[in-house]
């Protein structure tokens, strides 16, 4: 399995929700998680993308030269950037970094955002625009010159002068719980992504993608999206957990779920149902805690307990299909080296190096179009 880590660009601390324990997430503390996590043999990081958080890719590349193994997963978004700049940026970072790009595929749960970024389009048709998006993305990251006319987009002879140094692109993540998410991972993407749901729910899930992709003759990858805080005892981390919402009160997560409530997204509905299924304990499966969907979008559980109980969580996750583990903690610079010394001995982790890659010439090219004859059949 892979184990990630995730670059806190929405902010960092020690409690939820409060300043007390707050830290600043300017560039040197970013550059320290990720020095960290890289020394530490973390295989990548997320990076989150939206309105609430630095963007994903200036990040990335302010990071990316003060590490030397780790991935950076990193987001597109359809319907707000362009398909053929997009390919640009990734086949760019993907040199530059040297083959260490991973691309995180989103469509958007939220339309109050959608519309911020002027983007007007119900739920369902945000995956349509999706889907025509990465046909010409791909496309034009495997070295094709594309012109394509859909519904939404429309391209002509479109390519990527400079290829990515993976073939035929970095690995697409992706995660989308309605009907039109699945029928759009099963036909596109390399990695189908689940946020922490209780077992049960997740195995459901993945037999539905499974059917999808077989149905297209394709088979995925898959892979969740945790908080972990694991500690020496069980005792320990419970009172770490229940430490992290101190200043988390009945006001604050009424507004919080108010504001959670207007998403269209799937996902986010299956959470926020998961988070109101078990209000005293917040623990909806055996060391599987609610306390940060109270109040945070998205990803709002966390595995709680020792390093051997939280490995042998891990492990039924992995047992249903599950090899990518995208982790997270607070504080992420602490949680992170916990995970290493107490969770990576017990799992069986595969996080091969980066290998030197011999990189591609970059020439100017002629006439903005035509690439320098070869050295042996004269010059230009």
């Amino acid at each position: 399995m892979q184990i990630s880590w995730f670059i806190p660009t929405t902010g960092d601390g020690r409690y939820l929700s409060s300043a007390h324990g707050s830290r600043l997430t300017d560039l040197p503390y970013l550059r320290q998680i990720a020095q960290a996590v890289d020394q530490l043999g973390f295989y990548s990081v997320l990076l989150p993308t939206g309105n609430s958080c630095e963007d994903s890719w200036v990040v990335a590349s302010a990071l990316m030269p003060f590490t030397e193994r780790l991935r950076f997963l990193v987001a597109i978004r359809p319907g707000i950037m362009s398909p053929v700049v997009a390919a640009r940026m990734a086949s760019t970072f993907d040199r530059l970094s040297n083959g260490r790009l991973l691309i995180n595929v989103v469509t958007g749960g939220d339309p109050r955002e959608a519309a911020a970024d002027g983007v007007f389009l119900p739920h369902d048709e945000r995956y349509a625009v999706t889907g025509e998006f990465l046909k010409i993305w791909r496309g034009v990251m495997a070295g094709e010159t594309k012109t394509f006319e859909g519904k939404y987009l429309h391209v002509e002879g479109a390519r990527v002068y400079y290829p990515a140094l993976q073939n035929p692109h970095p690995p697409l993540y992706f995660g989308g719980s309605s009907t039109a998410g699945i029928e759009l991972a099963a036909e596109q993407v390399d990695v189908y992504l689940t946020w922490g749901e209780p077992p049960a729910l997740v195995a459901e899930k993945i037999a539905r993608v499974r059917e999808a992709a077989a149905k297209q003759g394709r088979t995925l990858r898959f892979g969740i999206r945790l908080h972990v805080i694991v500690r020496e005892t069980n005792d320990a981390a419970w009172r770490a957990a229940n430490d992290l919402i101190r200043y988390v009160d009945r006001d604050v997560v009424a507004k919080a779920q108010a504001g959670l409530a207007k998403f269209d997204s799937e996902g986010q509905r299956r959470m926020a149902e998961i988070v109101r299924s078990s209000p005293e304990t917040l623990e909806v499966s055996p060391n599987l805690w609610t306390g940060i969907g109270l109040v945070r979008s998205g990803a709002g559980t966390a595995l709680v307990g020792d390093a051997e109980t939280v490995a042998k969580r891990i492990l039924e996750y992995a047992d249903l299909g599950i090899d990518s583990f995208i982790l997270s903690g607070y504080p992420h610079l602490e949680e992170a080296y916990r995970v290493k010394e107490l969770l990576f001995p017990l799992l069986p982790l595969q996080h091969d190096d980066i290998k030197s890659t011999e990189q591609r010439r970059s020439h100017e090219f002629v006439g903005n179009e035509f690439r320098p004859i070869a050295a042996d059949k004269g010059t230009v």
